[in-house]
């Protein structure tokens, strides 16, 4: 029999906390070589586009999970429907049965902000007080709740082209995460204050600038999940230390790409992937003024990270219905 979750038994089930533990354990799993490395298929229509993504995940059992998602940054304004929709499918690894089908929202939004937890847990400097956050939908937030398990922010900069949702966050998190939050339209002020930077936005040129940044600065970009999209002046890359989440994949649809691209970097230049760090296998940070890069373009070992968990959780509270 086959588990059904909507989105609203994910939510339930799925927890921020969690989800951190979950995919840090995934990417050390994938740097210690005991994953297959994680399988991506994308087709680009009128407006959006599809990803499909897979991965095995070896925990107490085999677990293979495929998420297909719909990416159409028009929906809200067009149809009042989210940005990603799709499902995720978990069957177990060894025999091929179909375990569970689930409601794919929650579990890639919070998968992304895990993946820059972790990576800021390895890669930004211990000290970390400022962060600027640029794109305040729904991923915005969770980013900024990410990195407050991991670093002691004391102010974060919101920056959107929508200020009502720059307000809207700000207001929403200062309260929550108990610190300053300031809402800006300038980044030329806001990132060369900031020992994080964030980016989460559909963009598809780079507003980020090298000039902007300081010293030891981590930047986590995450926007980037196709060959169009990019949020990050190349040079950024090229002369800082590159972290990617699964190297063939960001050199194909990631930042990575474009700095590729552009002749800027080889592949040879990248210093790890995530993984390989987390396991212990690369060093993290080697310096204070070391600017790091993390290339965030999601991978299925995070969504069959996230899915485990939800699943589990779900055959132990009796959450959701059988399908048979």
């Amino acid at each position: 029999m086959t588990l059904v979750l909507s989105r609203c038994d994910v939510a339930r089930l799925l927890t921020l906390d969690e989800c951190i533990g979950a995919v840090e354990a995934a990417f050390r799993l994938h740097g210690e070589r005991r994953i297959a490395p994680p399988g991506i298929l994308g087709t680009h229509v009128a407006g959006g586009g599809f990803h499909i993504k897979t991965a095995i995940l070896p925990l107490a059992r085999d677990y293979f999970a495929a998420k297909v998602n719909g990416n159409f940054p028009a929906n809200g304004q067009r149809f009042g429907l989210p940005t990603i929709q799709g499902v995720v499918f978990l069957a177990d690894g060894r025999n091929g049965e179909p375990l569970a089908v689930m409601d794919s929202i929650e579990i890639t939004v919070l998968r992304t902000g895990a993946a820059t937890a972790v990576a800021a847990k390895h890669l930004a400097h211990v000290n970390s007080r400022v962060a600027t956050v640029c794109g305040c939908g729904n991923q915005g937030r969770i980013q900024l709740r990410a990195l407050s398990r991991v670093l002691r922010l004391e102010k974060a900069f919101a920056w959107d082209l929508d200020v009502s949702r720059v307000r809207a966050l700000a207001d929403e998190l200062s309260a929550e995460l108990g610190i300053e939050m300031e809402s800006t339209e300038d980044l030329a002020r806001a990132v060369p204050m900031s020992d994080v930077c964030v980016t989460c936005t559909p963009s598809h040129a780079p507003f980020l600038l090298r000039e902007q940044l300081r010293p030891g600065a981590f930047v986590a970009a995450v926007g980037s999940d196709s060959p169009d999209k990019q949020e990050l002046d190349p040079s950024i890359l090229s002369s800082g230390t590159v972290v990617v989440d699964v190297l063939d994949q960001c050199a194909t649809i990631g930042e990575l790409h474009h700095a590729l691209e552009a002749g800027l970097m080889t592949r040879e230049g990248v210093h790890a992937e995530l993984g390989e760090i987390v396991a212990g296998r690369k060093s993290g940070r080697r310096s204070n003024d070391e600017t790091i890069v993390f290339d965030s373009t999601g991978t299925a070992l995070q969504d069959a990270a996230a899915a485990v968990l939800v699943y589990e959780k779900a055959i132990r509270d009796g959450i959701g219905f059988l399908m048979t």
